[in-house]
């Protein structure tokens, strides 16, 4: 063991090993002395300046998923969508907005009541989507509309044959939150809104036909009349419970993505403007 003479006279033997202090002060060094690519030097004293650059690119990577998800969805022709290769490339899009989904409690978030157009289906609607195929003439979807509010959840299904009837499906259900991002649907009943028919655009092929229906329905009863006038009307509950499971994977002040047991996705975007995502204390972005 070496020693240090001070003024003549020997001293205290030096530690074998350095203190603390020096040991920590020549790991720095070391580490300080090796080479980095000069991107990732400028990159770290960025994040180190501006903690709020990670947050930003984020965002905007967010941002720019969604959009790209929305245009894959209305290119592919949005509920009529029937090519495969449109189909895959909106389930791409999908991954990549759901794993930035920035809230995360969707379930008991005030962002998820509010008016909602449905934009794409995976599954659902899919015998619709055969018949659209197969007889593009006799069946079309115009829309659907998700209004959810107040623990419940009413979904309008608009519809319009040989491109002159039209009418609507109105479907009520309850809600309940099961978790952070599991919903329970428990349907209460069904609606079938009363054919409206412009006139003159029933084709001449069924013209005969369509006379017959009307001149069928005035000889009804009063009684049987009124009972349809605001729709026939269909009890979902009572002994017959009907119900599923919904999984949130996104939820932001525009858009809405649920996937069912089977995974199937459905996209939605809002139809009425929310409060700045700022002010909701349910949103915490990346956290």
């Amino acid at each position: 063991m070496a020693s240090i003479r001070v003024g003549g006279a020997p001293a205290a033997p030096a530690p074998a090993f350095p203190i603390p202090g020096a040991q920590f002060r020549l790991a720095v060094s070391t580490i300080s002395a090796i080479p980095a690519p000069r991107r990732l030097r400028r990159r770290l004293v960025t994040r180190a300046a501006n903690p709020s650059t990670a947050l930003f690119a984020k965002e905007m990577e967010r941002v720019a998923a969604k959009e790209a998800l929305l245009f894959a969805v209305k290119d592919a022709g949005g509920l009529n969508a029937s090519n495969d290769a449109a189909v895959l490339d909106i389930c791409e899009k999908l991954l990549a907005v759901e794993r930035l989904n920035p809230t995360p409690r969707p379930t008991t978030s005030p962002l998820l009541e509010g008016l909602w157009n449905l934009e794409w289906a995976g599954a659902r609607l899919m015998a619709s989507k055969v018949l659209i195929t197969t007889f593009p003439a006799l069946l079309s979807i115009e829309g659907v509309t998700l209004r959810v509010m107040d623990g419940m959840a009413r979904a309008t299904l608009n519809l319009k044959f040989l491109n002159s009837i039209e009418t609507s499906f109105i479907l009520t259900t309850n809600i309940s939150a099961q978790g952070p991002l599991r919903l329970k649907e428990q349907y209460v009943d069904g609606v079938i809104a009363p054919p409206l028919v412009k006139e003159g655009s029933i084709p001449p092929q069924v013209q005969g036909i369509y006379d017959q229906f009307v001149a069928a329905a005035h000889r009804l009863p009063d009684s049987v009349k009124d009972s349809v006038s605001g729709g026939l009307k269909l009890p979902l509950g009572g002994g017959l419970s009907y119900e599923r499971l919904l999984l949130i994977s996104y939820l932001d002040e525009e858009v809405l993505v649920v996937r069912d047991p089977t995974g199937a996705p459905e996209v939605l975007s809002r139809l009425e403007v929310k409060s700045p995502v700022a002010a909701d204390p349910e949103i915490g972005y990346y956290k």
